[in-house]
């Protein structure tokens, strides 16, 4: 049983990494939705490595996107529409071009109506906001 669990350990991290590899890309990259990948990275290593998991929520550039998805404030409004246009194209494509088989059309549609479904029901991060926000709690706190 060991084993297995290292296999997957390891499997979690290199579908993390490779997350967060395209996540950094998505940063300079406007057609690559920076974080939905980050949160995959995240939900990978939190299920592989305590480690990584911890480097990446506390991470000077990254973990802002993952702490404003875990604490309610939202998916900036870039990051959702590149997401969804990504998400519809790519998948367009392979349900018209590449899947041949009608149940595997369906399905594929059925994931992106999903995820859009839940990408358009998380709340959007507003920056300026966000800004302010820190700004009052800074100074309640002195």
């Amino acid at each position: 049983m060991k084993p297995l669990h290292s296999l997957k350990n390891a499997i979690l991290i290199v579908i993390g990494s490779l997350a967060v590899g395209l996540g950094v890309a998505g940063i300079f990259l406007p057609l690559l939705p920076t974080t939905p990948f980050l949160l995959l990275a995240a939900v990978c290593y939190a299920n592989s490595s305590e480690r990584f998991y911890h480097w990446l929520l506390h991470h000077q550039w990254f973990g802002s996107y993952i702490r404003n998805y875990r604490e309610g404030r939202g998916i900036p409004l870039i990051s959702k529409v590149v997401a969804l246009v990504l998400l519809w194209l790519t998948i367009g494509t392979s349900a018209l071009f590449v899947v041949p088989v009608l149940i595997g059309k369906i399905v594929l549609v059925a994931i992106a109506i999903g995820v859009t479904i839940h990408l358009l029901s998380v709340k959007t991060f507003k920056e300026e906001v966000a800004v302010i926000t820190e700004k009052i709690e800074h100074s309640e706190r002195v």
